[in-house]
């Protein structure tokens, strides 16, 4: 018997009726609104909103894997773009002390070395001893106790997004595949991005729960994000909230133009500095073309008390390193520490300021269908 195409659109129906009746809800993808869109393949997940335009990576990234992907960070009130590798880019888990005596033999499931994260302490080599120190500086040892080191070696996620009347949330998680010797591996790193409606900056949180014990416990990343320049072609000063006085201290470009270790210069350490009122990090764009200023681009850690250590420092290469650390306390396996930042365009310190003011005080923060929250 040859069925009609009207009996084959009646049962469509009937079947639609049936699972609606059943309380069955069909899956239906995100809608755009007017203020925001979000694209998605099997690599990125691109936001762009009313203000803003970013990109996460989900694999295969232009330079890091974790944060917001290098270059993608556009402002459209300017039409300024981070000239860094990327936002709030994450590293290693670790803490304070010496792997001198395992750190050869911390390998990776792929078989790749480790080797000692302290090993330019006693490095022979006069061109590995500078770099070391160039890189890391010498006054204070520390040692990873979990890995991969996500920026770089982080395999392929599977982000999951989040909408809101009035927000678009992406949230991404892995665990750390190895550990040192004596420690185990399986902790949970997790970044939430809330990008709100009608604002130039996103809010995220970078939290870690913990499978291990530890006296000082850390996680590094880059806050706001590090800057590639050639003397200064790609921004005019940088702007510290916590040096030099409440008021914070601005310095010239030109204060980088020569390499120079984390520990010289421009540094902060919990246990050594006062903690200040306000955790701002944040450099002015320059157009390379004109030599005209545009607005900042800053990182704002919400309470200042979570921040271990962090220094603004220039590396051989041409690129300012903002690495900050956070937590650096004793945590036990099954606790959780985290910090909050905002991050994003501003066009002079005092807005810096005032937004700060607006979300002081937070460590956490949440994102569901109802809405975002920051959390103590």
């Amino acid at each position: 018997m040859r069925l009609s195409k009207a009996f084959f659109t009646q049962l469509s129906l009937a079947l639609l009726i049936a699972i609606a009746s059943a309380g069955w809800v069909l899956a239906q993808p995100p809608k755009d609104t007017e203020w925001a869109r979000v694209s998605e393949d099997d690599r990125a997940i691109k936001i762009e909103t009313d203000k803003l335009e970013a990109v996460i990576p989900k694999k295969n990234p232009k330079h890091w894997m974790t944060g917001i992907e290098k270059g993608s960070f556009l402002d459209k009130t300017t039409g300024f773009r981070e000239v860094g590798d990327g936002l709030m880019v994450v590293d290693w888990l670790m803490e304070a002390g010496s792997d001198e005596a395992y750190g050869d033999r911390v390998i990776t499931p792929d078989g790749h070395g480790v080797g000692r994260y302290t090993w330019h302490t006693n490095e022979t080599d006069p061109a590995r001893q500078y770099y070391a120190r160039m890189a890391h500086g010498s006054s204070h040892r520390k040692r990873m106790v979990e890995g991969p080191q996500l920026c770089h070696r982080m395999k392929p996620v599977q982000p999951e997004l989040i909408r809101g009347k009035d927000f678009v949330a992406v949230k991404t998680t892995y665990k750390y595949e190895y550990a040192a010797p004596g420690r185990k591996a399986g902790s949970r790193w997790t970044q939430l991005i809330v990008f709100p409606r009608g604002e130039r900056f996103f809010v995220l949180m970078d939290k870690i729960d913990s499978v291990n014990d530890s006296q000082e416990m850390f996680l590094r990343n880059d806050t706001p994000g590090c800057v590639r320049h050639k003397k200064g072609d790609t921004f005019s000063e940088i702007y510290l909230s916590y040096l030099s006085g409440p008021q914070g201290v601005r310095i010239p470009s030109s204060e980088f133009f020569t390499p120079f270790p984390p520990d010289l210069k421009f540094g902060y350490r919990r246990d050594t500095h006062r903690t200040p009122q306000h955790f701002i990090r944040a450099y002015h764009l320059r157009d390379k073309k004109t030599g005209k200023d545009g607005p900042w681009l800053a990182g704002l850690t919400l309470a200042p008390s979570v921040v271990y250590e962090a220094w603004c420092s220039q590396r051989p290469g041409n690129i300012i390193v903002m690495i900050e650390e956070i937590h650096g306390k004793p945590v036990n396996a099954g606790e959780s520490f985290s910090a909050a930042h905002v991050v994003g365009y501003f066009d002079s310190i005092e807005e810096m300021h005032k937004v700060y003011g607006r979300y002081e005080g937070h460590t956490a923060l949440t994102a569901d269908k109802s809405g975002w929250r920051l959390e103590k």
